[in-house]
């Protein structure tokens, strides 16, 4: 499993796929010079997610246990 996969893999077990909806699927996970990033279909702009793997998903389960749903769009 690659990491962009593993980093999909945490979104989906810390948001659930009732909350997650077909946007995980179309979420660009991708790494740059600052770090790994999400792109949401529905976001303007990318969110940052950490500089390492663990980063991450760390910030996947921070976003989440604040009650934070893709498929609903209400971060």
């Amino acid at each position: 499993m690659t990491e962009r996969q593993e980093i999909r893999q945490a979104l989906l077990e810390a948001i659930g796929e009732e909350g997650c909806g077909v946007t995980c699927d179309d979420a660009d996970i991708f790494q740059d010079e600052e770090g790994w990033k999400m792109q949401l279909p529905t976001f303007m702009g990318p969110w940052r997610l950490g500089g390492t793997l663990d980063e991450a998903k760390a910030t996947i389960k921070e976003l989440a246990s604040q009650g934070y749903g893709v498929s609903t769009g209400t971060y």
